[in-house]
């Protein structure tokens, strides 16, 4: 038994410590890089920032996450457990990811070149990794069902998942805060399943975005953007880990079917804030005959900031309601409510927490109701970088910024 819980968590525990490191000796380096060679996002009337920053995190994060993911396989080897090809294909989809990701950052793509190199990654991913969406698990009494079918609602549901994960990147915090918090929750249901490649394929992601997090809040000179690269590759890794969940022959489905958990309005309420928020900001275009692609400031985590609410405490509002969404999700399972009701339960938290506050803090000033008024009277106080706890904490974070400038 003992040997069990350690050749199954040393591995994992090893993944999550080497991708911090390793993110954590990097970071500098490719911020200095990219301050060099100008390698930065510069502001415009839809960025948020008032400066240019650096924007090569993306790189950082995925050097990471390769080497924790190396540590954990070579841990792993030691009590013959499972080879790291088996995480080949989504290894070589997030290098296709970064890649595009970079470019973008740099040059620029139209959202059709990026909307093809997506569609082309996922089904390599698909067919190389040998799983899609091919099964509701009793949803509507609908169990598996063809590839023919699978296979285009897969890439369908990928793509939007990258998409809605990329257009989550406006706030300090928020995509490496969210991104985060869906690699724990993933990570805790491969736990469950017995999959060690994904469980540490999930906790070497979230300890690698941790400096971003840590710096993007806290820190001055040493902020640096995860950019498309990141993001791009963030969601093709959420993209993975909803088909290792959803597959027909998902391990956990043993586990959730007999309990009656909905495993797709599971997945749907761990992702719920990007997805719908995506979905009401692209909806707002189409109406508007604008090309849903035509970026804007109408994203939930705008509004905040035009309300006056910092960075930090938006982030942080956003990553509370995906959690409380889940807790509903949560909720219904202990009440032992069928399949459907679970999915549209989470469909309805989902409406009302994420459209409902964007309706409420979209108001015009002349339509704002004496809660969002009061918001906005508090929101000087959310600014908190003036305090002095804040600028020693920035300070120290900034140092090895300012010692690798002066040493070059």
């Amino acid at each position: 038994m003992i040997k069990d819980i350690l050749s199954f968590y040393t591995p994992v525990v090893l993944a999550a410590v080497g991708a911090l490191l390793a993110v954590n000796w990097i970071y500098f380096k490719v911020l200095r890089i990219a301050k060099d060679k100008g390698i930065v996002d510069n502001p415009d009337f839809r960025k948020l920032q008032q400066e240019p920053v650096p924007i090569l995190g993306g790189i950082a994060v995925f050097f990471g996450v390769v080497t924790g993911v190396l540590a954990g396989f070579s841990c792993s080897s030691l009590f013959s457990g499972p080879a790291l090809s088996v995480l080949g294909p989504v290894l070589c989809a997030m290098v296709i990811m970064v890649y595009v990701g970079a470019i973008d950052d740099v040059n620029g793509l139209s959202p059709r070149s990026r909307i093809v190199i997506e569609i082309l990654t996922l089904l390599g991913l698909i067919y190389a990794g040998g799983g899609c969406v091919d099964s509701f698990h009793g949803l509507w009494d609908i169990t598996a069902f063809s590839w023919w079918l699978g296979v285009p609602l897969t890439v369908f549901a990928g793509v939007g998942i990258i998409n809605a994960v990329n257009m989550i990147d406006g706030v300090n915090g928020l995509s490496s805060g969210l991104c985060i918090t869906y690699c724990l929750m993933f990570g805790f249901v491969f736990c469950l399943m017995d999959d060690l490649p994904n469980a540490i394929l999930a906790f070497a992601m979230a300890t690698a975005l941790l400096p971003f997090l840590v710096h993007n809040v806290f820190g001055r000179r040493s902020r640096m953007l995860i950019g498309d690269a990141g993001t791009m590759m963030m969601g093709i890794l959420m993209a993975w880990f909803t088909i290792c969940v959803l597959r027909s022959d998902s391990p956990f489905a043993r586990i959730a079917e007999p309990r009656q958990i909905s495993l797709i309005a599971m997945t749907l309420a761990i992702l719920s804030v990007p997805v719908f928020d995506t979905l009401r900001v692209m909806g707002r275009r189409i109406m508007q005959g604008k090309s849903p692609f035509m970026p804007d400031k109408n994203h939930l985590h705008h509004l905040f900031i035009r309300l006056g609410v910092s960075h930090s405490i938006t982030s942080l509002t956003e990553i509370l309601l995906d959690i409380l969404i889940v807790g509903v999700w949560a909720v219904s399972v202990l009440l032992h409510a069928s399949l459907a009701w679970q999915l549209y339960l989470v469909v309805i938290a989902s409406v009302v927490l994420v459209w409902g506050t964007a309706r409420l803090f979209g108001a015009p000033e002349e339509r704002q109701n004496r809660f969002v008024r009061r918001v906005a009277e508090f929101s000087p106080k959310t600014h908190l970088a003036d305090a002095v706890w804040w600028r020693r904490f920035q300070r120290w974070l900034d140092a090895p910024e300012k010692h690798y400038t002066d040493h070059n």
